[in-house]
């Protein structure tokens, strides 16, 4: 059986996708074509559905949450709070395949930055 390999790419809709695009290049190293696209190290990627009534994304409309890895959330999150960006943490993320963190867009979507068990 064929597989894929891996995500070729996460769309989403945007009130002002220039502006957005710029954000996450600017706070999260995710530039869309700046000359190529933003290339993933290899690892881990989970994909999981989520039920309908569930309240992890927060908005009950929030249709999406992507989850990006990090290497080291500590040094992440000191570099988002300096520029003005709240982290949301609770000891209750960190679970045994690693430690969480949430920041939300400019458009209010939620980030999860996940900083894996080594």
């Amino acid at each position: 059986m064929q597989k894929v390999n891996g995500i070729g790419g996460v769309f989403f809709r945007a009130r002002d996708p220039e502006a957005l695009s710029a954000w996450y290049a600017e706070h999260l190293g995710v530039d869309h074509y700046n000359p190529v696209p933003w290339k993933q190290r290899e690892g881990y990627t989970v994909f999981a559905p989520f039920a309908q009534d569930t309240e992890y994304f927060g908005r009950e409309d929030q249709q999406w949450m992507i989850n990006f890895r990090v290497d080291d959330l500590a040094a992440m999150t000191r570099q988002l709070e300096a520029a003005g960006i709240a982290v949301e943490t609770h000891p209750d993320w960190d679970s045994k395949v690693g430690k969480f963190a949430r920041i939300h867009d400019p458009e209010g979507n939620p980030i999860e930055l996940w900083q894996p068990n080594q």
